[in-house]
């Protein structure tokens, strides 16, 4: 293989150019300056074996022989500088770079020593050890740099490029002694993005070459728009000689609006001119550095049908003398020197260029040249330990020690400090963003700085939007009303369909524009809401009116009970007392009043405390309420009905005071319950948040597990009680404690029917009140109609409160009965 390169170097050493003379490509010097420019572009054509080509027959590009005069531009005024490089001349050698595989003699050419090449590992001591040029400027694209860069890294000759932008050199395990005044596609990129974020562009089309440089913009743009609201609806890659009116067709399908285009100039010039051809309309173009300032496009006819054009370039810094060199030169006209004519491909057939086709060129990549050049300049400056008036040539100076001083380079140049990164990137410069008015100017409308902190400025008063005039917008679905949430519809997060928030839910589409956000316990929201409201907490406390009333009663109830209480005492030996339960009436009334002490605890901000007492004191007490009502109604079914019948029964139920073991059993049977219901589940408060999206209702909590016990045990003693009271029913008329039980019974079992009814329709702030208010009926009912009557009788009516009155009674339904 090596010999197949040197031997390919050979034959293009003996190719020579005939037609016009080659000074402007040579310059001696003290130390010379390679240059790579691709004055004319050859298209790619296959051949069956390796050839060289004159590229002086192919298509010429003027903005490259630009770029190309400005390197000799600067040569020319660093070696008119009494301060940069005094007493040293710099020289150049200068090729056109006019197609990737086929323009190796050049190459071979700045790599040589004396003419020839070195292979590796092999020692010839004629035969100098470093090549003639300390550094290379160019190639201009991408694809030529990969191509050409690896014969300049092997032995660390710089090689400065001006417009190769792909990511992959900044890699420096593979480009050690690449470097580069352009910034890298990622820049380029990134500015494309921020453009589209700054005007909420979001449903795009990425037409790119298919070479390296264009499938590195695709990758690096992928890669920046993962976390952004922008979507690649389409991206296809493209060439002079493709199928433009597919590919708009393709566009229009997705109603894409928004185009970025990252190709070289050709390649564009021919999409565009396609497009106009076409008919396409109204679309957002955003250009790239190779074709933003396109010098041609913007005054091509029906170029406004299109839509409007926005791109990314360098900023356009003018260069101080350029204008005055060109005119210089071409007033000299072409060198007859015919020693001169010696090598390929530095043949321009441009002598019927004028300096004013030159100036009026597009100027992009202008800056990128004139600084690689003075790098270089100021690196070998440093090299060679240059001082105010003179420089040590004595000092070797070697490629690799160029490269060292490259690489720490720090100078001003036209108000810019040239820096480079530990990847050879540029630290210096920015983004100029131009638009393409209707007048067929490119107009600057702002700039993107790279080091800023406030990066993007865009003067939005400066471009006339095709259309009605106000910014385009590109979306795949439109913008989802307040309150609503992103289903995305097929893959891709741009395309969805909106769904509203539920009640009780929320969208925050700075955090997350596809999810409806749960509210907390404390919180409530309506539907179609951005925010959660705190809910209002409400409760029962001590000072509300029907809480006050509720207390009044019980109060009442109390001092009724005491009253009762004493009227029972002072008459205990009477008939009434004694039929009313005797001394089980005082067991009976103390339950009723310390039952209604848990009426205090519906009220007020619930806590463990009060829960557990609201429930305990009531159905503790109350149940051994209704054992005592239970014994009483069985003792009065006994002495009129089972005494007759089973005597001995009687007997063995008085004889042994077996009401109060019952009663006993009884309470104590309830006891164990509530053991064991705060062991399954202690009542504690409860939010009750369900009924009200609103409101948060302060209740207990009671395990419907833990309290079935406890209920049950109360169903029974009330079942029971009914039972024997209902049994006494045709008891004699003015005997009726059988009939008052039964009536309390009904009250108490109405009043909870009732409770119970309600509390499934309603979970309100006022539950707890009627709770209470159940409580209270249940207790009251025993109270009025069971003790109040009695007390009615020893007061008002002390004839029937006699020994002689109840005997009559109980002889007229004995005889009754045996009738």
């Amino acid at each position: 293989m090596m010999h197949f390169l040197v031997s390919l170097f050979l034959m293009g050493n003996v190719l020579h150019a005939w037609t016009q003379c080659n000074s402007q490509f040579n310059l001696n010097g003290d130390y010379l300056i390679g240059g790579l420019f691709d004055i004319h572009t050859a298209s790619s054509v296959s051949h069956e074996r390796p050839e060289a080509i004159h590229c002086s027959g192919q298509a010429f590009s003027l903005s490259s022989y630009r770029r190309f005069q400005l390197m000799r531009f600067s040569v020319e005024q660093i070696n008119n500088s009494t301060q940069l490089l005094p007493n040293v001349s710099l020289g150049y050698k200068i090729f056109d770079h006019c197609s990737i595989s086929k323009n190796f003699p050049g190459i071979f050419d700045l790599i040589s020593a004396n003419g020839l090449i070195r292979p590796w590992g092999a020692e010839h001591q004629h035969l100098s050890a470093t090549s003639e040029v300390i550094g290379v400027v160019g190639p201009f694209t991408s694809t030529d740099t990969l191509t050409v860069a690896p014969l300049f890294m092997m032995d660390l000759i710089p090689l400065v490029s001006y417009g190769a932008a792909s990511s992959a050199f900044s890699e420096k395990a593979k480009y050690s002694s690449f470097l580069r005044t352009v910034h890298s596609n990622k820049d380029s990129v990134k500015v494309i993005v921020a453009i589209m974020e700054h005007f909420k562009w979001q449903w795009v089309a990425f037409l790119y070459s298919n070479d390296a440089y264009g499938n590195d913009g695709l990758a690096l743009f992928k890669n920046l728009i993962k976390d952004t609201d922008i979507c690649l609806a389409l991206a296809m890659d493209f060439k002079q000689s493709s199928n433009y009116s597919e590919m708009f067709q393709h566009i229009e399908a997705h109603r894409i609006k928004t185009i970025v285009v990252f190709a070289p100039k050709l390649s564009v010039e021919a999409l565009i001119e396609s497009a106009i051809q076409v008919g396409v309309t109204n679309k957002l173009w955003l250009a790239v550095e190779t074709w933003s300032l396109n010098e041609k496009l913007p005054k091509r006819k029906g170029i406004q049908k299109i839509g409007t054009v926005l791109g990314v370039s360098q900023p356009l810094l003018t260069i101080p003398g350029f204008s005055e060199f060109l005119l210089d030169s071409k007033s000299k006209g072409p060198c007859e020197d015919a020693e001169e004519r010696r090598f390929c491909n530095q043949i321009c057939n441009c002598s019927n260029l004028s300096a004013q086709d030159i100036i009026s060129m597009d100027p992009t990549y202008s800056f990128s040249v004139y600084s690689a050049v003075y790098s270089i300049a100021h690196a070998l400056h440093n090299v060679l330990q240059c001082e105010k008036h003179t420089c040590h040539r004595n000092i070797s100076v070697f490629p690799h020690k160029v490269l060292v001083e490259l690489k720490k380079s720090n100078f001003t140049l036209l108000n810019q400090s040239i820096q480079f990164d530990e990847h050879g990137d540029p630290k210096f410069g920015s983004f100029s963003i131009v638009f393409w008015n209707k007048s067929g100017e490119i107009e600057e409308i702002g700039y993107f700085e790279l080091q800023s902190s406030v990066n993007l400025v865009i003067d939005e008063t400066k471009i006339q939007w095709h259309g009605k005039w106000k910014v385009p917008t590109s979306r795949c679905s439109h913008k989802c009303p307040v309150g609503f949430a992103k289903k995305q519809d097929g893959i891709h997060h741009c395309c969805f369909t909106c769904e509203e928030c539920p009640d009780g839910t929320y969208i925050n589409i700075s955090e997350n524009a596809y999810k409806c956000v749960d509210c907390k316990e404390t919180e409530w929201s309506s539907e179609a809401s951005t925010s959660c409201t705190l809910r209002k907490v409400e409760y029962v406390s001590f000072e509300d009116s029907i809480a006050i009333l509720i207390i009044a009663a019980t109060l009442l109830l109390l001092g009724l009970g005491v009253a009762t209480s004493v009227i029972f005492a002072l008459n205990y030996n009477t008939p009434v007392v004694r039929s009313a339960g005797g001394h089980m009436c005082f067991l009976i009334l103390g339950c009723l009043g310390l039952s209604s002490l848990s009426i205090f605890f519906f009220f007020g901000k619930p806590s463990v405390l009060s829960c557990v007492l609201r429930f305990m004191l009531f159905s503790l007490l109350f149940s051994m309420c209704l054992a005592c009502f239970v014994v009483r109604a069985f003792q009065i079914v006994c002495i009129f009905k089972i005494a007759a019948k089973f005597p001995k029964l009687h007997g063995w139920w008085m004889k042994y005071h077996r009401q109060w073991l019952v009663v006993t059993v009884m309470f104590g049977t309830q006891c164990v319950l509530h053991l064991s219901t705060f062991w399954i589940s202690t009542p504690k408060p409860y939010n009750e948040t369900t009924w009200y999206p609103d409101k948060i209702i302060l209740s207990c909590e009671i395990s419907a597990k833990a309290a079935t016990g406890p209920i049950f045990l109360l169903l029974c003693l009330c079942t029971l009680c009914f039972i024997f009271s209902y049994m006494g029913k045709d008891l004699p008329k003015n005997y009726n404690e059988a009939k008052a039980i039964t009536f309390c019974l009904l009250l108490l079992i109405l009043t909870w029917i009732v409770f119970v009814t309600i509390y499934m329709f309603y979970r309100g702030k006022f539950i707890p009140s009627l709770n209470a208010l159940a409580v209270l009926s249940s207790l009251y009912s025993f109270l009025l109609w069971y003790f109040l009557p009695k007390c009615y009788i020893i007061i008002f009516q002390p004839h029937k409160n006699t020994p002689q009155y109840f005997q009559g009674i109980i002889q007229n339904y004995t005889k009754t009965i045996s009738q």
